[in-house]
């Protein structure tokens, strides 16, 4: 009992959470220059007196982005360097609109958990566990899916119409790693992906040119 107990509290300190917050908020004031989400904590915060109710509205997400012709998605990523007043809460945000047909391709967050509310349409959602088990179905308009930290997962449009989701994160930088995008159109030499995939000369060279790093401006 005695060494059950030493062990406890021998690892307790290695799975705290967080350190709550020491104040209500932070809205950094970086004044009208560019800025970094990494180097966001080295801008002070506002002067509480100086902070109003527009430092917590935003209003960037009330129409979908820019749509991908190759795979009809569209997105707008929220963090603190768009939305000041979410920095320190642990939460950022986005808005992802699909044409019919349209489709996230297989991605993950490195950084943080999602929940994915669909506001308009019918999706085909789901993610892949450790296991390599798909965990999918359609889910419509008020229904809500919940995508593991750092498990690959895809939506595609089913429905005859538009479909919309919002997306919101436990972590103000989740990450974005587009499996396609990352796998061909980062500059792995050739040889690991044609023996990897089995794929020859000509067919990796094409999957190359598809995936080339200018799809990235498609974001969720």
């Amino acid at each position: 009992m005695a060494t059950s107990l030493l062990l406890f509290l021998f690892f307790l300190p290695l799975v705290k959470p967080d350190s709550d917050p020491v104040q209500d908020f932070c809205v950094p004031d970086t004044g009208s220059s560019p800025v970094e989400l990494t180097k966001l904590s080295s801008y002070p915060c506002k002067s509480p007196t100086n902070v109003t109710a527009d430092d917590f509205v935003f209003s960037g997400i009330l129409s979908p982005g820019n749509f991908s012709a190759e795979t009809g998605f569209a997105g707008i990523s929220v963090n603190p360097v768009q939305f000041p007043g979410l920095n320190t809460l642990g939460m950022s945000f986005a808005r992802a609109d699909f044409q019919p047909g349209g489709v996230n391709p297989p991605h993950y967050h490195p950084r943080a958990t999602e929940t994915a509310l669909v506001l308009l349409g019918k999706v085909y959602s789901g993610f892949v566990d450790s296991t390599g088990r798909v965990h999918a179905r359609v889910i419509e308009k008020g229904e809500v899916m919940v995508f593991p930290k750092g498990m690959v997962h895809f939506q595609l449009n089913v429905g005859k119409s538009m479909a919309t989701i919002y997306g919101s994160f436990n972590g103000q930088n989740p990450g974005l790693i587009r499996l396609p995008v990352t796998v061909f159109g980062s500059g792995i030499r050739d040889a690991v992906l044609e023996k990897a995939f089995g794929l020859t000369e000509e067919e990796l060279e094409k999957l190359k040119k598809r995936f080339e790093p200018k799809d990235l401006i498609v974001d969720d």
